[in-house]
């Protein structure tokens, strides 16, 4: 059946379950880029986001995973808010910025203010969140928040960034 939808008949190599397999699959999976904010007594933290979905309509509920070493991870730990920005095509350098380990990832050029409950917001999104945190699940070396919506604005306008074979790239048309 997989030949009729062009696929082809999978190949016969297979191999074991491991960090390395997964980020290879991974790595074929375009994912939308977000970052998530959230502050510590007035300080905001925050990083690119690959894991970035859609949990719950009713009520509105989003998740996401961090890296249990993350440097946001105990910020992340213990706050009670988070902001969630959809990043568009023009923000590849502000996705780097919060994917670099190490880098002052709120100073110029990244514009943002204080948002609702304090969290940070970045400008010229094309889409943001404010969420309460529900949950933080573990999973391995991770963590996923479950957060609840309670605010946002999806007003930006303009292609989503996605994160595709290791580098970011912008939507294109499909071929038929």
């Amino acid at each position: 059946m997989s030949a009729a939808y062009g696929l082809g008949a999978p190949r016969a190599e297979q191999r074991p379950a491991s960090g390395e397999l997964l980020r290879a699959v991974f790595r074929r999976h375009a994912a939308g880029v977000a970052v998530i904010t959230a502050h510590r007594s007035g300080r905001p933290v925050g990083f690119t986001a690959t894991s970035l979905t859609s949990v719950a309509a009713d009520p509105p509920m989003v998740s996401f995973g961090v890296s249990s070493t993350s440097s946001c991870w105990p910020v992340l730990a213990e706050t009670t808010y988070v902001g969630v920005h959809v990043l568009g095509e023009h923000q590849r350098e502000l996705a780097a910025t919060f994917a670099r380990s190490g880098a002052d990832r709120f100073a110029p050029p990244t514009s943002w203010r204080p948002g609702p409950e304090g969290v940070p917001l970045l400008d010229g999104v094309l889409a943001w969140l404010v969420c309460r945190v529900e949950a933080r699940v573990p999973a391995g070396d991770h963590r996923i928040v479950v957060a609840r919506v309670v605010t946002g604005d999806p007003a930006g306008s303009g292609t989503p960034l996605l994160y595709h074979q290791g580098g970011f790239h912008s939507l294109g048309p499909v071929r038929d």
